[in-house]
């Protein structure tokens, strides 16, 4: 992989030095932004890496996520995760989702987690009971009973590690090929299992993404033509001998407006 783009507000400090790859004291000292360290680390190990930097949340420079072959969401919140996973929804992205949290269970602290695989067209985040009402109105932060530091760099190696397998499968030959993944970790037991939801989740369609609402909705097929530079005698625009050439290279488009785009006209 040689492209990436990289979103977080948030900079370095001491309290999250323990679970921060590849920050240091001085990052911490610094408030390096949290992305200029992953740019740091992506560079040291492959210095060309193409790296797309938003030092702010993913929602204000979006665009440069459309292209991405994958998204991980790596985010605190439910409400979060929805908004992304809504956005890959929109334009055919795979998503893939990382969540751990640390839980009080009678008198001990427990360590849960989970690795999903949000497939356009196939069950999504609500589907697998990962998000629903209750969840996002009781919306905790800090990382549950544990407080704002705890010990789980482990935990979050395990999750990370999970993922990037499931990327590896969906873009190489190593593994099966899957729409619907949803894995459950036990910190404590150092146990990764699917989760028994997927025997009823597998047995429905996705009721809560329509498939009609799919691409940019501000999507402009004329200037799309322009930026991709075709040009006929002396510089002047010719229309393109294939229509389909140029929408392939552009944000998806709903079905509906592929088949219209189908059937215009060369001239």
């Amino acid at each position: 992989m040689q492209h990436y783009a990289l979103a977080d507000p948030q900079s370095a400090d001491n309290s999250n030095l323990n679970r921060l790859v590849g920050a240091t004291l001085a990052d911490a000292a610094s408030e390096t932004p949290k992305v200029a360290i992953a740019h740091r680390l992506i560079t040291q190990l492959n210095p060309q890496s193409c790296v797309d930097v938003i030092r702010d949340r993913w929602q204000a420079e979006s665009a440069k996520l459309i292209h991405c072959s994958v998204i991980f969401g790596c985010v605190d919140s439910f409400s979060e995760r929805e908004q992304l996973e809504r956005f890959c929804r929109r334009f055919l992205i795979p998503y893939i989702d990382v969540g751990m949290d640390v839980i009080q269970y009678e008198d001990e602290f427990r360590i849960v987690g989970q690795v999903a695989q949000s497939f356009p067209g196939a069950p999504c985040l609500r589907c697998m009971g990962i998000i629903n009402e209750h969840i996002l109105k009781r919306e905790a932060d800090n990382y549950g009973s544990a407080g704002p530091q705890p010990q789980v760099v482990w935990a979050n190696g395990v999750l990370a590690s999970t993922a990037v397998s499931l990327f590896v499968r969906l873009f190489t030959d190593w593994g099966p090929k899957q729409e619907l993944v949803y894995l459950e970790y036990n910190g404590n037991d150092s146990c990764m299992a699917e989760s028994p939801r997927l025997r009823h989740v597998r047995k429905e369609s996705c009721s809560h993404y329509e498939q009609g609402s799919l691409g940019d909705p501000l999507f402009d097929i004329a200037s799309t033509i322009r930026e991709s530079g075709a040009k006929g005698v002396d510089g002047v625009f010719s229309p393109p001998t294939n229509w389909s050439d140029y929408v392939a290279h552009a944000p998806v488009a709903s079905p509906e407006f592929m088949e219209n785009v189908e059937d215009l006209p060369m001239q």
